[in-house]
Order: structure tokens, then sequence, then C-alpha cells
């Protein structure tokens, strides 16, 4: 695969929200962006909070952005605050530095996007991620192990 589709992306979705509502989390918002960064699909369960959808595509862009799942992201923002500020500034307010973003990899190792959910607490939101990609025969790349 060189490129995420649209069935994809849906499919990812689908996958996430499985994946949420087999372990009881809250109501997740899914969003799949392709490599360039491009929202591709997105979807918010009933119930998700009114700002899910920008925080679940600020996990994945920052993912996409910088090439390292969210959760390096995260560890960056606690080591490094005045590059992520700096970072948030040139993105536009684009990048929100918390597990839940995790890229997308073939199995070559090739980028094809990343998928950011928001909803619960952060270490499930990428749990649910890591869960839909790899039920797709996808490589899930967190950037860390949780």
């Amino acid at each position: 695969m060189s490129a995420l589709t649209l069935k994809v992306a849906v499919n990812l979705v689908n996958e996430a929200i499985t994946a949420g509502r087999a372990i009881s989390a809250a109501p997740l918002t899914v969003a799949v962006l392709d490599a360039g960064g491009h929202l591709i699909s997105l979807q918010r369960e009933d119930g998700a909070s009114l700002i899910r959808p920008q925080v679940a595509i600020g996990k994945a862009w920052g993912a996409i952005a910088l090439g390292k799942g969210s959760r390096l992201l995260a560890l960056d923002a606690q080591q490094r605050p005045a590059f992520i500020a700096a970072l948030n500034s040139l993105g536009q307010g684009s990048v929100v530095p918390a597990p839940g973003g995790v890229l997308i990899r073939d199995q070559a190792g090739t980028v094809l996007g990343a998928v950011g959910i928001s909803g619960d607490l952060s270490d499930v939101d990428e749990q649910c991620a890591i869960t839909a990609i790899e039920a797709l025969g996808l490589r899930a790349d967190a950037g860390v192990v949780a």
C-alpha cells in the first residue's frame, strides 16, 4: 500500500471505535490523516465533548509533522517546552503533544498517515489507535511503548 485510501481510513475509524467500546472507553473522536497531514476521515461518537475533533486532529497532525508518535511529542513538551511552544506557533496551534497520535506505517516502514484519538485518558486513546492500525495489518508507531 502506497497511499491511505478513504476505505482504509473509514475502516481504521470503525476499528478504533470498536476497540473503545470493547474496553468501555469514554466516547471517542477519531481522526485519520494522510502522510501530508490532510484529513481523510473524522468521526465523533455520541457524547464526545465539543473540542474533541480538534484535539484528535492535533494529535495526528503533530505525529505527521514531526514523524514520530505523539507520545514522544509529550516527552518533548516536558523536556523542551519552548520548542513545543515554537512548533505550535509555526503550526498555528495544530500540535497536541499528548499520547493518542499514532503513525500508520506499511510493512516496509513507510509512513502512510496517522490516527489521532481523543476522548478518554491519553493512554486509552493511544491503545485504541494501535489496536485499529494493527487490526488492518498495518504497523502502528506510537513513538515509544506505553
